[in-house]
């Protein structure tokens, strides 16, 4: 089986909590001995060749006829085009263009990703239960995005961390709690997407630049205490589950996503009570607080084991491929008559 992946951007140049879903699904796709291409639109410094990324090959963006060739190469035909966010629409229409079935994956419930939602598309991914009910399709499946414990544990360090450092992740929390605990040490890593919020002025605060996924291990759970999610809106919340994997507590703010990652390892708060936030996190600092809550982390994220969805999804996969080879070949042997 052949899978082509439509996307804009892919790890480890572009490393937001999209990308950072479908490339363990791609992987184990890749996994089952399935060839697996990734076809970016949009071109990335310094990229002009293909690259690998574990079993997976990245082809850089050359123009917009990219997917075309593809699709006219009887040797790297794909099977199933997989797609997400703004190369939906183009995906499918190319779908339906030539005869190949369009599995979308969908990270959020925002007005755009409903419109781009197509009843005739062949499998729709939702990253949640709560985006499922939001936006219910008659193929849908629910594959949360896959988090394994050996990409992310380590031995968790001694500062309070928050994950890109714009507004809408809680910039003004991370740097409100900054000020009233500034005998602890607190890390801000820059994001991959909208306007960072960077301060120098206080002196317990590091911030370091962005980091790729594979990197985040020890570049940045390996220093953390604490994780905070102060965030007006997260779908799932994936550094949630990563940072749990070595058994540090998040404190969040309750969207109906972090509600369903963190279940009940999570410390929610609501992100414009920083006094609350503060309190929650002076109890999590101390010895007792911090074990306790360490331990709701560990037990969280066994439920969270990835394996049984990633099989559902290859499962899956393959049966539209199997299709599509059908329909091929009943194709070619129509069109020998």
């Amino acid at each position: 089986m052949r899978v082509l992946a439509m996307l804009h951007l892919y790890p480890p140049h572009h490393n937001a909590g999209a990308e950072w879903m479908v490339h363990p699904m791609l992987r184990a796709l890749a996994q089952q001995g399935h060839a697996v291409d990734v076809l970016l639109s949009r071109p990335v410094d310094g990229v002009t060749a293909p690259y690998r990324l574990d079993e997976i090959t990245v082809h850089p963006y050359r123009g917009k006829g990219d997917p075309v060739g593809w699709l006219l190469d009887d040797a790297r035909r794909p099977d199933v085009l997989v797609t997400h966010l703004e190369n939906v629409p183009r995906a499918t229409i190319l779908g339906r263009l030539y005869g190949v079935p369009v599995v979308h994956i969908v990270h959020n419930d925002h007005e755009v990703t409903r419109s781009w939602l197509v009843d005739d598309a062949a499998l729709v991914v939702f990253n949640s239960a709560w985006i499922a009910e939001q936006t219910p399709h008659p193929r849908g499946i629910i594959v949360p995005p896959p988090v394994h414990a050996g990409d992310y544990a380590t031995t968790p360090g001694d500062s309070v961390t928050l994950i890109n450092l714009c507004e809408a992740k809680g910039a003004a929390t991370f740097y409100a709690l900054a000020e009233r605990f500034p005998d602890v040490p607190f890390l801000g890593v820059v994001g991959a997407y909208f306007d960072q919020v960077r301060r120098d002025d206080l002196p317990n605060v590091q911030i370091v630049e962005h980091v790729s996924g594979d990197a985040m291990r020890e570049q940045v759970y390996a220093r953390t205490k604490v994780l905070l999610m102060p965030s007006e809106y997260e779908s799932y919340g994936r550094v949630g589950v990563e940072a749990m994997h070595s058994g540090i507590p998040v404190i969040a703010h309750p969207t109906p996503g972090l509600r369903e990652s963190l279940g009940a390892a999570g410390a929610f708060v609501d992100r414009h009570d920083v006094e609350a936030w503060a309190k929650t996190l002076r109890r999590l600092l101390t010895p007792r607080g911090w074990s306790a809550a360490s331990k709701r982390a560990r037990a969280r994220v066994a439920e969270l084991d990835p394996a049984a969805d990633l099989a559902r999804w290859v499962t899956a996969v393959e049966q539209l491929a199997g299709k599509s080879l059908s329909w091929s070949s009943a194709r070619s042997e129509s069109g020998q008559r």
